[in-house]
């Protein structure tokens, strides 16, 4: 008998989604597995497509992104994951302490 895995529905608990960019197939895969749409994966794949595999600072550019768009509200929450070799996963839970309005009409990471 195959048993399928749990998988938690996380947007029941955040908003926002940071995931480490690390490559279009991490994107794919985190998006597939966690069933997110894509609008929780376009800050990721933003980050990714304008400065690539930056690392663990892509987070920040990430939650930038979505403050940048007027996406965070007080009182948000937002999900952040790294993902280091050999299968290690940092997460931390950031909460939005003021709304956010878009800035200025400009397009983020233009």
């Amino acid at each position: 008998m195959k048993i399928k895995p749990y998988n938690p529905d996380f947007k029941l608990a955040f908003e926002h989604f940071c995931i480490h960019a690390g490559g279009r197939a991490v994107l794919d895969e985190v998006e597939k597995n966690i069933d997110l749409k894509d609008w929780h994966m376009e800050p990721s794949r933003m980050t990714l497509y304008r400065f690539g595999n930056t690392s663990s600072s892509s987070l920040w550019y990430e939650l930038a992104y979505s403050e940048a768009k007027g996406r965070i509200r007080k009182g948000d929450k937002s999900m952040a994951d790294h993902f280091w070799v050999r299968i290690q996963v940092q997460q931390c839970r950031l909460e939005g302490i003021e709304n956010h309005q878009s800035s200025h009409g400009e397009e983020p990471m233009d």
